[in-house]
């Protein structure tokens, strides 16, 4: 008897749920959210497994990897249609989520993710830490702004450099102010410090790494962005068509047709946040600053016919095909011509 198991990951255990391939419930359980644990259960199980499905989240990447590791096929399925499918339940529960994601599992009525690798976890780790610090410093800094407007002192557009000695200018004389600023700016400067180390070590892995190297001749792509890219896909073969890596990212337009009704909406929004943030960034800022190239030319001509926003996504997205098969052919941009294959 072939045997479906649904698993809904929490922090600390993990309801199971085991569905025969006629549909009947066959064992419900909860033990700990450990690959070994998962494992050594699923091995008293009377049947052979075909499927072990989780919810692509925050540990499925770690389980996923125990689980597969111990001669399970384990299937990431995708977070927005799972939760999409589990909202018909009237009743929500870690159990009743168990049982929900066995049977789309039976069904074949899931999207399977990549799980990535450990290189392109830790990569992202390291992102985002230095996301972290950036937010928490931005963070600081508008406290500051905010608690010297109450009393009328206005900071103004200045530079990171010169934002301490300012700050100190305006506090200056008041004991009280000086009291309340002088921790938040040791704070800041302590973040501003590792914050630099941080960024000298992800130019540093991008410069050692071949695959940003050739990513970073296209103008626009820095440091930053070649690992997001680099991190998020993880692997190239996995896209049949580098077009594919536009509606992956969800840079594509929305569509909801019924009968009559057809509308085309904004971008999806699908896939990897970070991902899409970083290439509309690279966008801005070939759009913006880069150098004179094929492609900054077809993205202002795009711009006149149809907006700077359309044209800014457009540019995204045509980003993010070109870096795709820069990796798979092992080339560089070419800011001459543009080629025939994008």
């Amino acid at each position: 008897m072939k045997l479906f198991i649904g698993l809904d990951v929490s922090l600390a255990k993990t309801a199971v749920c085991v569905v025969s391939e006629h549909g009947q419930i066959v064992k419900e359980a909860e033990t700990e959210s450990e690959p070994e644990a998962l494992a050594r259960w699923l091995d008293e199980l009377d049947g052979s497994i075909a499927a072990v499905g989780l919810e692509a989240g925050p540990l499925s990447q770690w389980l996923h990897r125990g689980l597969s590791e111990a001669g399970l096929d384990a299937v990431l399925m995708e977070t927005r249609q799972v939760k999409g499918a589990l909202k018909a339940m009237p009743i929500k529960t870690d159990r009743r989520d168990a049982e929900g994601i066995a049977r789309l599992l039976h069904l074949g009525w899931f999207r399977p993710v990549h799980c990535k690798s450990v290189s392109a976890q830790e990569t992202r780790a390291v992102l985002g830490a230095r996301k972290a610090l950036q937010q928490n410093m931005i963070a600081l800094e508008m406290s500051l702004r905010g608690l010297l407007r109450n009393f009328g002192l206005k900071v103004g557009a200045i530079s990171r450099g010169r934002f301490e000695p300012r700050i100190r200018e305006l506090a200056n004389g008041n004991p009280m102010l000086e009291t309340a600023t002088e921790p938040m700016l040791r704070a800041r400067s302590s973040l501003r410090q590792e914050l630099a180390g941080l960024e000298k070590h992800v130019r540093q892995l991008a410069g050692d790494d071949p695959v940003c190297c050739r990513l970073m001749t296209m103008p626009g792509i820095g440091a930053v962005v070649a690992l997001t890219f680099r991190a998020a896909v993880d692997d190239p073969a996995r896209f049949r068509s580098s077009k594919r890596i536009g509606p992956w990212v969800g840079l594509t337009p929305s569509r909801n047709q019924s009968g009559e009704r057809d509308v085309s909406g904004g971008i999806t929004k699908a896939g990897d946040v970070n991902l899409r943030r970083a290439l509309c960034q690279a966008a801005t800022v070939m759009m913006n600053r880069g150098r004179s190239t094929w492609l900054r030319t077809w993205g202002a001509q795009l711009a006149q016919r149809r907006g700077r926003k359309i044209a800014m996504v457009a540019l995204a997205r045509r980003i993010a095909v070109i870096l795709h098969r820069i990796w798979v052919d092992g080339t560089i941009f070419q800011s001459d011509a543009a080629p025939n294959t994008v």
